[in-house]
Formats: structure tokens, sequence, C-alpha cells
């Protein structure tokens, strides 16, 4: 594709020079800060890049210079962002909605958010190669005074996160292998999430009509999980099927993994349950942003009649609109555009799972598929149909399954991985779910003790 390269290349300069860091730049630095800003060049930024990746090169940058850096890297991802959704749009026949209105973002602590962009330009100027405990440490005042300010619990949350990663692989001088693009991505996202006003939704309007959940994306790290539900929305008023998604997010403690997860998921969100029965969810009034996600209320959804993911991919998925995506969210790693895909044929290339419609091969990503569920890579290599989200990595667009129908004992049996969602009969999901129970009573009684002390 056309310039793709070219601006991954760009991106990964910078990346080079946060992992040594800018404090003491090196002529190689200075380079691939000159290539980062040769890549933006006629872009309305130009200028101010510019001048940061001058500044950054001589050693003297300050948070506003990184923060423009920062905004050059996200910007060319975003531009690949965009060329790969038009090409699985293509792929799809499916069309996407215009771009939102720009949101309006909540009043936000200012003394918080520099304080966040302070330690995120000490790292900048350290570098992947110098961070230490002392560094890394930095970020757990600020964090806690963002946690009890919803407005700033995304800031925090990812500060969090990436803190926590830093941490494990303290020293950096010892590092063998540096995840420079992910630590570049965290860095990046959270520098521009320091700006006021950057975590503004696009305005909203609301969500009357019938919900037809097609699976659940579940993401989990040490510190927090999240479902995130997709679905196609139809509305009461008779308009085009919308695809949408619907999400949770929770803190959680290290010891909770696998099916246990479901059980700090769940009471937010009244989707996985309904999603776990197969049924529908009827929405009255739903907040409903211009890039797609539903503002989940439980007091606005009921549960509605029975509903097969799989009916609803292959009659309802392929007249769905696409919502555009938000501003910040535009990466590459950031796609998950729902297929269904059926009649295919599988077959492995040494470890990878591939398969193969329609002539064309597409690898499937099974270390994307949760424990926390029924759904297995033995399962998808061995279906016939498939509900997944299209991915991109490592160059090339990859299928992350959601769900599969395949046969067992000559009858089509469909799994799913968010089966366990809303509570299981499984042996396996009510072993794992005890377990985790098991652990946030002991976490609880700790917790209760040292508050008596």
């Amino acid at each position: 594709m056309a310039g793709l390269d070219e601006a991954l290349a760009a991106a990964d300069a910078l990346d080079r020079c946060l992992a040594a860091g800018l404090l003491r730049p090196r002529a190689d630095q200075a380079t691939d800060l000159a290539d980062l800003a040769r890549a933006v060049a006629g872009s309305p930024p130009a200028a101010r890049v510019a001048e940061a990746a001058e500044k950054a090169a001589a050693g003297t940058a300050g948070e506003d210079h990184f923060l423009a850096l920062a905004a050059a890297r996200t910007a060319l991802l975003g531009a690949v962002h965009d060329a790969l959704a038009a090409r699985a749009d293509e792929a799809t026949g499916r069309t996407r909605t215009d771009d939102p209105p720009p949101g309006t973002g909540d009043p936000q602590q200012v003394n918080l958010l520099a304080a966040a962009r302070t330690w995120l330009a000490d790292l900048a100027r350290a570098g992947w190669r110098g961070i230490d405990h002392d560094l890394v440490g930095g970020a757990a005042r600020i964090v806690s005074a963002m946690l009890p300010q919803p407005e700033l619990r995304r800031l925090a949350t990812l500060l969090d996160g990436f803190a926590a990663e830093l941490a494990a692989s303290c020293p950096g001088s010892a590092l063998e292998r540096i995840p420079a693009r992910r630590w570049g991505d965290l860095w990046a996202r959270a520098l521009l999430l320091t700006r006021p006003g950057a975590t503004g939704r696009p305005a909203a309007g609301t969500a009357t009509g019938r919900l037809l959940p097609l699976g659940v994306d579940l993401h989990e790290h040490a510190t927090a999980a999240q479902a995130q539900v997709h679905a196609v929305f139809e509305p009461d008023d008779g308009t085009a099927p919308l695809l949408v998604r619907a999400s949770v997010s929770v803190p959680k403690p290290d010891t909770v993994v696998a099916a246990g997860v479901w059980q700090l998921l769940r009471p937010h969100l009244s989707l996985l349950a309904a999603l776990g029965e197969g049924r529908s969810m009827h929405l009255d009034a739903m907040p409903l942003t211009a890039g797609g996600d539903l503002v989940w209320d439980d007091d606005r959804a009921r549960p509605g009649e029975p509903a097969d993911p799989f009916a609803t991919a292959r009659v309802a998925l392929p007249t769905a609109t696409a919502a555009p995506t938000a501003p910040l969210d535009r990466h590459p790693a950031r796609l998950a555009e729902p297929v269904f895909l059926e009649g295919y044929t599988t077959r492995r290339d040494g470890d990878t799972l591939v398969l193969t419609t329609a002539g064309d091969d597409l690898a499937v990503d099974t270390d994307r598929i949760p424990v926390a569920g029924p759904l297995t890579p033995e399962a998808v290599e061995a279906s016939g149909a498939c509900i997944g989200l299209l991915r991109w990595d490592a160059g090339a667009f990859r299928l992350h399954p959601l769900a599969v129908e395949t046969t067992v004992r000559r009858k089509t049996v469909a799994l799913h991985a968010g089966a366990w969602a809303g509570g299981t009969t499984d042996k396996a999901g009510v072993k794992a779910e005890k377990a985790a129970t098991d652990a946030v009573t002991v976490l609880r009684e700790r917790a209760g003790r040292l508050l008596r002390t």
C-alpha cells in the first residue's frame, strides 16, 4: 500500500530516539528526528514539529516539544489506520458514516495533567534504556490522585498500566529487547491525553431499538480488564442498522485470572448476561457516541427475545453501517472490523493457523482467544463458519475469532469466546470462577484487616 511503509518508518524513527533517550542525543537520533519532521512536512503542524525535532536533537526539548513529537507520531499512525480501514471496508463492502464533530472536553485538574506531562517528558529524556525504579515510581502519586476523578480515570488507567510494564522491566540498561513501538504508543497516547479536553467524547445522540450481540472481545492486564461487546443495532425508526460497541472496564488484582475475570465485569454490564444467554436487548434512549460506542446504562436496557449471533452475522451484519473512528483512536492496532466468514478451509503453516476463503489466505490470531471461555484454537481449525474481528498486525491483516460453528457428533455446535460472560455450568468455567471467588474473598479480608489496624 503506497506510503504505508514510509509512515511506519517515520514513527519507528521516533521510537528509536525514545529507546536511547533524548537527554544527550547522538547524531543518529538527530537524523531520526529530522526524518519524522520531513514525514509531516506540508501538514498543519509541520512548523511546530520541525522546531520540536530541532530542539530535541540539541537536547533542549521542553514538554511542549515532546507533545508536538507525540502528535506527529500519532498523526502518521492515524493515516496508516485510515488507509487500512478503507481497505477493509472495500473488502467487506461496508459503508462508513462521516467523521464526527469535535467533542467538548470535561473540566479537568490542570495541575494533575501537568504532573503527568512532566513525568512523561522525564521518561523521554531518560529513554527506555535509562529507566529505573525511582523514575518509574514517580507515576504512583499521580495515578492515585487521578483515579478518584472520573474525567481523569482514562488517563490514570493508562499511566498505571504503562508504569507497571516499565517497572517490571527495570533497570532498562539490562533489557535484551525493548518493545519500542508498544511503549512509543503508550507514551504518545498518554502525552496527548494530558492536554485539557483531550478525553472529551464526540457529541452523543441516543439509541432506541434492538441490540443484536455478535461477540465479546476480552482484554486482560495484570491490573485491569475490559470486555467490549460488538453488536448490530437496529433503530426503531427503521433507519439503517449500525455497528456499535459496548464496553466495561474494571481494575483487578493479578490473582484473578481466566473465567474469574467475568465476576468483576458482570455486575457493571447486563449485556454480558444477555450475550451468555443468546438474547437480544432493547435499548431505550441509550447514549450513543458518534464513534459508535454505547455509553451503557442498565436502566435503559432490558432483555429481549432470543437472538442467534450467527443469524445476526448472516442477515444483519452485511447491511450494517460502520461509525467513524475518534481522532485519538486512529491507530492500526485499534482496527477491529466485525466480519463473518464461512465455507473456508483451514491449514497449519508451522505454528500459524491459516484460513483460506475465496482463494485468499488469512492468518488466524489464536493468541487473542481468551482462556475465559470454551472457544479454542482447535475448535477454530475444525470450524466451518466464524464471527471474528479483522485486525492488522505485523504488516498483515489477521482474523481474531469471537465465535465459530463446528460439528460435534454430527451436530452443528456454536462455540463463543464470551459464552461464560453471564455465568456457566461448564466444569472448567465453574472451577475457575470458584478460584476467583476465593481469591477475591481473601483480598477483601486482608483489606479489612489493614483498615482496622
